[in-house]
């Protein structure tokens, strides 16, 4: 996603299920804004006043922290055994394992719980206890420069072979970028992903495993190597130094052809006054089956053990209202499929349609292994050597795998 807010909230306020006195609630969230405009601040301020009018007693106050800052934060927090309330962070997987969450069972009513977004609640579960709660998600779609596709006579792509057409012809009109492919350390893994999919692969194909260098995922960055790198419909900077917030800027500033995008995407490049469409991935032989979802984390820690005050708190946060306004404000799925609903029938939202209809179709990434984060990481560092002049696919493909491994072999011990 865009960003991390860190935010600490202190909920005070007359104990719930008994208790009496005042109960601190510390909660760290994530930072969705662009500018202190839509911090994510402000969507906490107004959301935790509207819980005090109806809570008296109830204090909450709330520190921001960025998405570079946050997730070291609360892994700060808890390894100096001052765990917050709840995070809402982006991984969860590494605290459940080390049994500091409360179940979201726990901390959920059935109502709430029930509501989540299949895909998203399944992604949440370590050996299927879900422990991670959904709080934002997204999925990826093609966009494409609509002046660029008309001057070069082109139709958006629904398949590789056209795709791959379609960045000669943009490279024939001088386009900088036919297909940006980000490939770079800085989010490697999602535009990894989204072709692995596309490709009919994947990072896992079994529960326990994962399938890195199957013979699908080989077959797709040889064909990305061959058929987009190799004959130069990339741009000007190689895949492995191309990073996605310099790919998604080349495209506001209407140098690109074609990329993989997420919603924030849109503001970009409408304030630019870039035309651009959307479309579902290309895949082999069609658009791909499959498509990439992202989610953020809420957590909440057992430490101070106020499961009972995060409950009623969560209710709260997760009611459709709130959910819609966090949505709509950073132009974000919602988590629930009751806000989901109103989403895809809401004439306002109509530009969020085509994300909201790739979701039912989306894998994400798996959160839920204790592994995924150094694998993850991994992919960053080495996926771009694939598609270089003198690398192997196959190779790199391999050496992930081994990696991938033994690290899971080790977090399953």
């Amino acid at each position: 996603m865009a960003s991390a807010l860190g935010m600490t909230a202190v909920l005070a306020g007359c104990g719930v299920g008994g208790d009496s006195g005042d109960v601190t609630l510390r909660l760290v969230a994530a930072d969705y804004g662009d500018s202190s405009a839509n911090s994510s601040k402000k969507y906490w301020d107004e959301l935790v006043e509207a819980y005090e009018k109806d809570h008296p007693g109830v204090t909450v106050d709330v520190t921001v922290y960025s998405w570079n800052d946050v997730d070291r934060e609360v892994k700060e927090m808890v390894d100096a055994g001052k765990a917050p309330d709840m995070a809402q962070i982006g991984a969860y997987s590494d605290y459940a394992a080390d049994d500091l969450l409360y179940k979201a069972s726990e901390v959920l009513s059935i109502p709430v719980q029930a509501d989540f977004v299949p895909q998203l609640a399944d992604a949440g579960e370590v050996r299927s206890v879900q422990y991670g709660m959904p709080f934002a998600s997204s999925t990826r779609l093609l966009f494409y420069n609509k002046s660029l596709f008309e001057k070069a006579g082109i139709t958006a792509p629904t398949t590789w072979a056209e795709l791959a057409d379609g960045a000669e012809a943009l490279k024939a009109e001088g386009v900088k970028y036919p297909y940006a492919l980000p490939l770079g350390p800085e989010e490697a893994q999602a535009e990894t992903m989204q072709w692995l999919l596309s490709g009919g692969g994947g990072y896992t194909a079994t529960a326990t495993g994962y399938s890195l260098d199957s013979t699908e995922n080989v077959a797709t960055f040889s064909w990305l190597k061959n058929n987009l790198v190799g004959k130069g419909l990339t741009g000007p900077v190689a895949p492995d130094k191309l990073n996605r917030a310099d790919a998604f800027a080349a495209f506001a500033a209407g140098q690109v052809g074609m990329l993989n995008g997420h919603p924030s995407l849109m503001k970009m490049a409408a304030k630019k006054g870039v035309k651009f469409g959307m479309v579902p991935m290309p895949g082999v032989d069609g658009p791909a089956k499959v498509s990439m979802g992202v989610a953020d984390w809420m957590t909440a820690f057992k430490q101070n053990g106020h499961a009972d005050q995060i409950k009623e708190f969560l209710t709260f946060v997760y009611s459709e209202e709130n959910v819609l306004d966090f949505s709509r404000e950073y132009d974000l799925l919602p988590v629930t499929n009751s806000a989901s609903l109103v989403m895809s029938e809401a004439a306002e939202d109509a530009d969020l349609k085509p994300f909201l209809d790739q979701l039912p179709l989306s894998e994400l990434y798996p959160v839920g292994r204790t592994s995924w984060a150094t694998v993850s990481a991994d992919i960053k560092q080495r996926i771009g050597q694939a598609v270089t002049p003198s690398g192997s696919p196959a190779g790199v493909l391999g050496q992930l795998q081994a990696t991938a491994t033994t690290v899971e072999s080790g977090s399953a011990g």
